[in-house]
């Protein structure tokens, strides 16, 4: 049975709340009100019970709406694992009675990580209307000013080089093949382990790449070469032990074994033209000399994965996914995107006009952007829609009244403004984790990313209302 809230509260809880009033930090206990709305809690409440049709009233009592959506919040702000979420909320009080566990149970780290992976993207972006929307009949937005950026939140995968993940590809496959000889023994085709070889080889690849003697890109095509034929015919090895699970030859008579058998195979199956699409793009680069092949995978656990370009000198390349941030007043950011493929920054304004005028019920009086964002098209199409100063600069202008309109001091104040977006940006990364996505998956990391705006939001929303308290 999922509850909203607990049903009932222990002596615990208010020995608990009396030791510990004094200790809150003040935006804590304003964003402990905010998290009181019943809508927040009845959508986490509805998309918890979708697992089964009468889990809000039937069933043992399951960790109530109110504590998963506390807890995982509070693993954002802070930047906890699910591991050091669960013990330190254990160990904390004050995290105790933020959270609504009290003197009970505190959810250990697997249930946690299972109840947020329940969790859908687009809930996600519901909780997050929900709470711009509390801002903005708190007063705390008025939505008179819009500022937007983008930033690349990277997957959690290791650099990507040909070799490296020819040997991944090795070493998933292996592993899987030998689950299947342990489970079907000696049935069917036999297992040769060529993963000592592999790592051989890509150890060589390393050594070669980093020599700076003539004859070394010879040793790298030839390493390249003995590798390619090795993962190939691991390749081809696997497909034979995907073929005798799905024709019966490698089985067990056990009921959970076969099940076993059957998820390995869909493993495999999974792994398999993520490998083939790796050996393509290495033939193509090493013996081809093509670098820029067409849908290149970068990680075979993670292969939504792009390569981005940003124009950093310190990380010129960067792998994960573009993310858009756009915010109102006092730093509360009312809506982010996380995008299938990288758009261009200039395809954006117009759309972000768009989502503020849609959650705030108005057209911006300021828009403001990087120089990444103009177009003539852009900044004709915002006046259209009402907004009144488009501070979008234009780098390369030649026109001599162009240059001016940016020399005005309304449009230097709100480049001034808007460098904020770096600085929240900057602070997301670092206080909630957004640097690198630790959830797995596209979904995860859309999951990853709202709820760390949203925890940035929920504390930035509960230090105005502390200040305006004052």
């Amino acid at each position: 049975m999922i509850a909203a809230r607990r049903l009932q509260r222990s002596f615990a809880d208010g020995l608990i709340a009396e030791e510990v009033a004094d200790l809150w930090e003040p935006w804590m206990r304003e964003a402990d009100q905010v998290l009181e709305d019943d809508a927040l809690l009845s959508l986490i409440q509805q998309e918890l019970a979708r697992r089964f049709k009468k889990s809000k009233t039937r069933g043992r009592p399951g960790t109530p709406a109110e504590v998963v959506l506390r807890m995982l919040l509070l693993k954002h702000m802070r930047d906890f694992s699910f591991l050091e979420l669960s013990r330190e909320v254990r160990a904390n009080l004050v995290y105790r009675q933020f959270t609504r566990v009290g003197g009970g149970k505190v959810p250990d780290d697997k249930t946690m990580g299972r109840l947020a992976r329940q969790l859908r993207p687009e809930l996600i972006k519901q909780l997050h209307d929900r709470l711009v929307a509390i801002a903005r009949e708190e007063n705390i937005i008025q939505g008179r000013k819009m500022r937007v950026d983008t930033t690349v939140v990277e997957t959690n995968i290791h650099y990507p080089t040909d070799s490296s993940l020819l040997g991944d590809g090795v070493r998933v496959l292996t592993r899987a093949m030998k689950k299947v000889g342990s489970i079907a023994a000696e049935a069917g085709a036999k297992l040769r382990d060529r993963s000592r070889s592999v790592k051989l080889r890509v150890l060589e690849i390393a050594r070669a790449a980093r020599s700076k003697v003539p004859q070394s890109g010879e040793k790298l095509n030839q390493a390249y070469g003995k590798l390619l034929n090795a993962t190939t015919r691991v390749v081809g090895q696997a497909k034979r032990f995907s073929k005798e699970i799905a024709q019966g030859v490698k089985r067990s008579a056990d009921i959970l074994q076969q099940a076993a058998l059957e998820g390995l195979r869909k493993e495999i199956d999974t792994m398999l033209p993520r490998v083939q699409q790796v050996i393509q793009q290495t033939k193509t680069r090493i013996f081809g000399g093509e670098t820029r092949a067409e849908g290149k995978i970068l990680s075979l656990f993670e292969p939504s994965t792009e390569v981005i370009r940003k124009g950093k000198a310190g990380k010129p390349n960067e792998f994960g996914k573009m993310v858009k941030l756009q915010e109102a007043e006092n730093q509360i950011v009312t809506d982010f995107e996380v995008y299938q493929q990288r758009p261009s920054d200039s395809d954006l304004l117009i759309p972000s006009i768009e989502s503020h005028q849609q959650k705030l019920g108005c057209a911006p009086h300021l828009v403001a952007a990087d120089a990444g964002f103009y177009s003539a098209s852009n900044e004709a199409a915002a006046k259209e829609k009402g907004v009144k100063r488009v501070c979008v600069p234009n780098r390369y202008t030649k026109s001599a009244d162009r240059r001016r309109e940016q020399k005005k001091r309304w449009f230097r104040n709100g480049q001034k403004w808007r460098t904020g977006c770096e600085g929240r940006i900057s602070v997301i990364k670092r206080r909630h984790g957004l640097n690198r996505s630790r959830y797995q998956g596209e979904a995860g990391m859309k999951r990853w990313v709202g709820f760390g705006v949203i925890a940035d939001n929920l504390i930035n929303i509960g230090r105005m209302r502390n200040k305006s308290a004052e």
